[in-house]
């Protein structure tokens, strides 16, 4: 006789696999949520830029500037299949209500920070919170909304990540100007609160009631490889040499750690990530299409402000302003692609459309000039936007279409994982490349002219205003050229997972929560498993 070992729900809540799905206001109100939750980790990856020279000023410690920013990023890419794990094993509900108080308490005492220490640890707490609120809100939505109607949704992600681009540095630079850069971690506590009472009071979803083991082997492992992956890519080129032991030290230790995670995960009875996943090729080409896509939008678009401010003059939140049609063309296409895929039950064209998009955009991004017009520039980064829009959400909802529902946490994590991953090795890989143009074209121009104006990504466009006007217009078409290669690098990189859509099998996207019938097992298919009247092939 086979043993039912699905979780069961408690508070008489139904299965898993026969859960029906929120509708109308209830839906609007649970997904306003995620979408607030969402925007608190997207918003503090780009508020805290405008602040820091602001923060220096006030705490001291320039020589560990760079730890605030990287501090974030470590701890949220680190915890991202942890949340996704968590949140299969004890429900969603718990963990993401858990990450939004974790980044709240950070908030709150980033915000109160006395030293630079204590903001760099305060800020590690933070992204600990936000890797859970990225990974969450995109798994609840999958337990809420069926694939068919899910893509509509997905499409509103995206523009919350193009509204934080956009809203982060011009908020800071509001906040540092008007009341205090300590407003700019503190802003996060009305909507983390709103978030917290809207999740507790309106969202019901079933918690499992099974035992569950943690693999704290496979989660040390982990975070430990990973962590030395992102201090390489951070740390590599800027303040130690590639070669030097230091990097070296940190590449054998990423590679020697995520290769014991490895090994653990098949033998550990409930891994982190579940190495069944790399089954599916649908998971493989969609994952190796996120981490080249992270690589070639997160390593290149970091240099669209910097050009920005160096060719047309203007100041930091002014070229936010100018980013403006990039995050437009991303907005639109996300919320459009979505709307369709859902009234389609189709989606393997957008990322097609999307790759092949975004190779012409960098194409176009590497033509950019001293004497670019600004329009052409805005049409450009429009292009570009609009290539991401048609692809990076798109990629979630064909992950989660695949995976089996009670590992849709993970799927998801890992998905969004490799997407991180691959911006980080993109700004090191990209950085590397235009401080190697940059310096051939410096070489040249006098030492003391270099000596000012610095090299690689720490270029400051104060130091080159302030250069003779001779030499002035010279450096810019030096760091023009430089960016041209950068861009180009872009297009190449961005030409790997426009080759990779063509792969992505177009899989039928499901109408209900549950597994389709292929999906379940002898004995569940005996027991009765998912009602085929409540499943419908598109």
């Amino acid at each position: 006789m086979a043993i039912d070992e699905r979780p069961q729900v408690s508070n008489g809540a139904a299965p898993h696999d026969d859960a029906a799905p929120l509708t109308g206001r209830a839906l609007t109100t649970v997904f306003a949520a995620l979408m607030l939750g969402m925007f608190l980790a997207a918003l503090d990856q780009t508020i805290v830029s405008t602040a820091l020279p602001t923060i220096v000023g006030d705490l001291g410690g320039l020589n560990h500037l760079s730890w605030v920013v990287t501090s974030y990023l470590l701890a949220s890419t680190v915890s991202t299949p942890i949340y996704g794990k968590l949140g299969d094993m004890y429900g969603r509900k718990p963990v993401f209500l858990a990450a939004i108080i974790i980044f709240l308490v950070g908030s709150m005492l980033a915000g109160l920070s006395q030293s630079m220490a204590e903001l760099i640890a305060f800020r590690f707490l933070q992204g600990a919170g936000a890797g859970g609120l990225m990974v969450s809100a995109q798994a609840i939505i999958a337990d809420i909304v069926p694939p068919r109607q899910r893509g509509r949704y997905m499409g509103l992600i995206g523009s919350v990540f193009a509204v934080a681009s956009v809203a982060g540095p011009l908020l800071g630079g509001f906040f540092v100007d008007q009341i205090s850069w300590r407003w700019v971690f503190y802003v996060n506590l009305p909507i983390g609160v709103l978030a917290i009472l809207i999740v507790i009071f309106k969202l019901h979803l079933h918690t499992p009631q099974t035992r569950h083991r943690i693999d704290y082997i496979g989660a040390t492992l982990l975070t430990g490889g990973v962590g030395a992956l992102i201090l390489l890519t951070t740390w590599g080129g800027t303040q130690y040499a590639w070669g030097s032991p230091v990097i070296v030290g940190l590449g054998v230790a990423g590679v020697v750690l995520l290769a014991a995670f490895v090994w653990q995960e098949t033998r550990a009875a409930e891994p982190i990530v579940p190495l069944k996943l790399f089954r599916s090729s649908v998971f493989n080409v969609s994952s190796a299409m996120g981490a080249t896509i992270g690589m070639a939008m997160f390593g290149a678009i970091i240099f669209i402000p910097l050009y920005l401010q160096l060719v047309y003059g203007v100041s930091a939140t002014q070229s936010g302003l100018r980013m403006l049609p990039l995050m437009l063309g991303l907005l639109v296409a996300a919320i459009a692609s979505g709307r369709a895929i859902s009234r389609m039950g189709r989606y393997r064209v957008f990322p097609i459309a999307g790759t092949g998009t975004l190779v012409v955009g960098m194409f176009l991004l590497s033509r950019l000039g001293v004497d670019t017009a600004p329009w052409l520039a805005s049409l450009y980064m429009l292009i570009v936007g609009v290539g991401i829009g048609l692809v990076m959400q798109v990629l979630v909802l064909v992950v989660q279409n695949d995976a089996q529902p009670e590992n849709i946490g993970v799927a998801t994590s890992t998905a969004t994982f490799f997407r991180s991953m691959g911006g980080s090795f993109g700004v090191a890989l990209f950085g590397a490349i235009f401080a190697a143009r940059l310096a051939d074209q410096l070489a040249h121009f006098p030492r003391a002219v270099v000596d000012r104006l610095g090299s690689g990504v720490q270029l400051s466009p104060a130091e080159a205003d302030r250069l003779p006007p001779g030499i002035h217009a010279d450096f810019l078409d030096a760091f023009a050229h430089a960016l041209h290669g950068v861009f180009l690098c872009g297009m190449a990189i961005a030409i790997i997972p426009f080759v990779l859509s063509w792969f992505l099998k177009e899989v039928p996207l499901r109408t209900t929560l549950g597994r389709r019938p292929s999906e379940l097992s002898v004995e569940e298919a005996a027991g009765g498993g998912t009602p085929p009247e409540q499943f419908v092939e598109v």
